[in-house]
């Protein structure tokens, strides 16, 4: 909808792409007045019975009185939702508010479209909306026989209380989200999404529009290359001006295809593929692959030619791959799906890659191929208008076929999706992703990103939280996927380095110790002249050595060419054991697979037995110790997350959140952009999640001062709030452990006079901690990710050696305790040189509520703790800083939605 005629109030923020069940697309948003036609259509056209179980009696006609009062609501106090497709209206859910913190809930969903879960996600909406509203509680009133109904409130994961009163089932359920709610929601998301991707990449039915007769033309060169890949299913061709292309019927639109048409190929030039993609909704296909390029990265032309194009396809229901991309390929042996400008289908494997560059796909293909890398699934989102790496991920959760996954991202577009969905993935599969930026300056012409002002540090923060092997390029993308692969897990760090040139050994154990592996077998180096038998018993003296955990054989021939002989002596020794091993063999490199097939001595060719997994014999080789040490490195990072305990999503008790919306909402409604928070204001919404901020008093002089000191008890402080002195060392500003009257007085007048000449004497009196470690915690609300949470030491010396860590909410346990743990300085608070150790449990108490409240706050712009004195009793929070603004949606919304 565009925003001319919308009436006041209308929640522009609840508009939403979401996928069904069935992996189809329906756009929800806010009722309107002029839905009351949609919504006279809709209502002639449900059963008798739809009817009746929604009105409680026989209505085949809404009068204009009822149409008029189902379609004017006020959105706040009455808020209806409805899901079209093809500009239809084929769900309708609302709730009126009957108490301050209660409303009413109900749900119409179409005949035509029940099943497809479109009751489940309105709910999800509505509770985020009602939530921001106020609104605590739903209540709803239910027939018996409706159980679709019923089981869409008690299969949502909230606690529903039911009873019967007058024939009617009375259901009730609090909406604040809980664990088992989310659990629902996201469970939900995936299965949607993964068979909408399912539907993309294993279609029965294609249709290649734009299938030419030239050779040289792109839609001809695809259809030849589907073809050639002797895909299982049908395929048809689109083509107005021949009869018949490549010997397959040409058709002049996909329409008058006599087939249900699953995946249409769009090869036509830019300014016809709208007039296609109409063509393709009233055909009913169910996904679009659109190679043509001419989008946003040609220009402003361009780039409103590509919002049309995905207006048009979901409006009608359907997933976009593309505009601009290089194709998709599923090596299933269901599908044999070449739908790519790759002329060759490249070897199968367990490797799925996925990539936005169209440009880079060819050299991607065929670097894996060179390595013996076989792939299950490659993708090209090109333009990403639709179609992420975040689809695809969902998709290879589940897909057997595919045992790790490589990303080579241009942009993020929604990296909090991004990092729950590949911390799901990860769990099961390495996930490696090359990403060089996260800044806007590096984004392509066309991709959907908010601009951001996440540190880099941030970034890897995120994807260390994933479990993400983040890498630099394709080259060590590909390191890591031949060692993960092909190999074991590394259950440590513990390495043996066996070679035959102590140099070589060397520098692989300098690469080793800086990469964090601690070298416990070796270097051991053979004799160059020795034969692979010595060679041999070296390496099964390191696998068999219980002090080591991977071994690094690194060999160079005397006489310049690789003996198989040696070669087989380091497979056969790694198959005997079950610890990986990396190979470093006169600068080759790929995966050696054995049975006569191997990377050297001519082209790659994929191993034999491909399918068998790391416990069977091929070896990952590389050209330099420096990347076997690095993939070894990854893959001991990936696997000592794999293993360890992600602990559980923190959820501290004795929180307000009526509390601080009200004070929130009570300043917004003054100062509707926003302001910062007074010390009063700062201290109530802290308290509400349970952060105690120790009282500060400002004073203008010196009596002002012991007045103060005097209503707080001494001992005291007196310090300057100045940002000239904060932090600093060399300009002094705060006086502590002040006993008396005399002692205030004497600081007073010392500060004032050094502070005053620079207009730093902003002085404040506050009660003296019991001394320790003072740290900042703090979080920003960023446009692309959220909110970022830091923590850090307080004190210049941080700040110049930007020794900060960083996680996105929400933490787990585990994660508090790895962010306290991440900076240099943390050996202060362990007890450093004899001091004591700082109570780490009440500090990451302040993490933990604080991650909780930026997690459910949109409107924290910014918020800063310092300092948060930890000391071995306990943690002080004595100074906070708030700042707070307008709500704006995030990129991954507390509901199901595609961004």
């Amino acid at each position: 909808m565009t925003d001319t005629g919308l009436p006041p109030g209308y929640l522009r923020n609840a508009e939403a792409d979401v996928v069904l069940r069935d992996g189809s697309v329906a756009h929800l948003r806010p009722i309107v007045p002029g839905d009351a036609d949609r919504l006279s259509r809709f209502h002639e056209r449900q059963s008798e019975e739809s009817v009746y179980l929604r009105f409680f009696a026989p209505m085949r006609r809404l009068s204009a009185k009822d149409l008029h009062r189902f379609t004017h609501v006020d959105y706040v106090d009455r808020v209806a939702l409805v899901a079209t497709m093809q500009d239809d209206i084929i769900g309708i859910g609302r709730y009126d508010r009957v108490t301050p913190t209660s409303a009413e809930v109900a749900f119409n969903i179409s005949d035509h479209y029940q099943g497809k879960g479109i009751g489940s996600v309105m709910l999800e909406h509505l509770a985020a909306i009602a939530q921001e509203g106020g609104i605590t509680r739903f209540e709803a009133e239910v027939l018996p026989q409706n159980r679709k109904m019923l089981a869409v409130f008690s299969d949502a994961g909230y606690e529903v209380s039911r009873r019967l009163e007058d024939g009617v089932v009375m259901v009730h359920f609090d909406i604040e989200p809980t664990e088992q709610s989310q659990s629902v929601r996201f469970a939900r998301e995936h299965r949607a999404e993964a068979v909408s991707m399912t539907s993309l990449l294993n279609p029965k039915e294609i249709a290649v529009v734009g299938a030419s007769r030239r050779p040289q033309a792109v839609g001809h060169q695809v259809l030849r290359n589907i073809l050639d890949a002797r895909f299982l299913g049908a395929v048809h061709a689109v083509n107005r001006e021949a009869l018949e292309v490549l010997g397959l019927e040409a058709h002049t639109r996909v329409s008058e295809i006599p087939a249900q048409i699953d995946l249409a190929v769009v090869c036509v030039p830019a300014p016809e593929v709208l007039e296609v993609v109409s063509d393709c909704a009233a055909a009913g296909v169910r996904s679009l692959l659109v190679i043509s390029s001419g989008f946003a990265e040609s220009g402003a032309e361009g780039e409103r030619l590509q919002a049309d194009l995905l207006r048009l396809a979901r409006g009608n229901g359907m997933r976009v791959v593309g505009p601009n991309s290089f194709g998709i390929i599923n090596n299933g042996p269901q599908a044999r799906l070449n739908a790519s400008l790759a002329p060759m289908l490249p070897p199968p494997g367990p490797l799925g890659l996925f990539s936005q560059s169209g440009a880079l796909a060819i050299a991607v293909l065929e670097s894996a191929a060179r390595r013996n890398l076989g792939i299950s699934v490659f993708a090209s989102a090109g333009n990403r208008v639709d179609v992420s790496g975040n689809d695809l991920m969902q998709y290879w959760i589940d897909d057997e076929s595919t045992r790790a996954v490589g990303l080579y991202l241009e942009s993020m577009g929604n990296p909090r999706k991004f990092s729950r969905i590949a911390r799901n993935l990860a769990a099961i599969k390495p996930v490696i992703v090359v990403k060089s930026r996260v800044t806007s300056y590096g984004t392509p012409p066309g991709h959907r990103v908010r601009a951001t002002r996440v540190r880099p540090e941030a970034f890897d923060a995120m994807l260390r939280q994933a479990g993400v092997v983040r890498v630099d390029n394709v080259h060590q993308m590909f390191d890591v996927a031949q060692l993960v692969l092909n190999q074991p897990l590394p259950r440590g760090r513990r390495v043996a380095i066996v070679g035959n040139s102590s140099q070589l050994s060397a520098l692989s154990a300098d690469a080793a110790t800086s990469a964090g592996l601690d070298v416990t077998h070796g270097p051991v180096s053979v004799p160059p002249e020795a034969s692979a038998e010595k060679f041999r018993r070296a390496l099964d003296a390191a696998f068999t050595d219980e002090d080591v955990d991977s071994v690094i054989a690194c060999f160079i021939p005397p006489v310049g060419a690789v003996d198989r002989d040696v070669v087989e002596a380091v497979r056969g020794a790694a198959a005997a054991s079950d610890k990986p091993c990396v190979a470093t063999l006169l600068g080759l490199r790929g995966v050696d697979g054995g049975r006569g097939k191997s990377v050297y001595g001519g082209p790659a060719v994929l191993p034999e037995h491909a399918d068998e997994g790391p416990d069977g014999e091929a070896i990952p080789l590389y050209a330099m110790p420096e990347d076997a040490v690095r993939a070894l490195a990854a893959a001991t990072n990936y696997g000592v997350w794999r293993d360890k305990d992600r602990g559980l999503t923190v959820a501290p008790d004795g929180i307000d959140r009526k509390g601080a919306r009200r004070l929130i909402e009570g300043i917004l409604a003054e100062y509707p952009e926003g302001r910062a928070l007074t010390s009063d204001e700062s201290h109530a919404l802290l308290a509400c999640y349970g952060i105690d901020l120790w009282p500060r008093i400002e004073v203008a002089d010196v009596d002002e001062a012991v007045a103060a000191a005097e209503q707080l008890g001494y001992p005291v402080v007196l310090k300057s709030l100045s940002p000239l002195v904060r932090g600093q060392s060399v300009l002094d500003g705060v006086r502590v452990d002040l006993n008396g009257e005399a002692a205030l007085r004497a600081a007073y007048e010392v500060l004032d006079r050094r502070l005053a000449p620079l207009d730093a004497n902003y002085l404040v009196v506050q009660g003296m901690a019991t001394p320790g470690v003072p740290c900042v915690v703090s979080s920003d609300e960023d446009p692309l990710f959220g909110p970022v949470l830091s923590f850090s030491v307080a004190g210049t010396a941080t700040e110049l050696i930007e020794d900060i860590g960083y996680r996105i909410p929400p933490l787990t346990d585990v994660d508090v305790r790895e962010l306290m743990d991440s900076i240099k300085l943390s050996p202060l608070l362990n007890g450093h040189r004899g001091a004591q150790p700082v109570d780490k449990r009440a500090l990451g108490d302040v993490i933990a509520r604080l991650s909780v409240l930026t997690e459910e706050t949109l409107e924290l712009s910014s918020l800063v703790l310092n300092p948060v004195m930890a000391h071995h009793e306990g943690a002080d929070v004595l100074g906070a800083e708030i700042v707070i603004s307008p709500a704006h949606r995030r990129t991954d919304p507390g509901r199901r939605s595609l961004t």
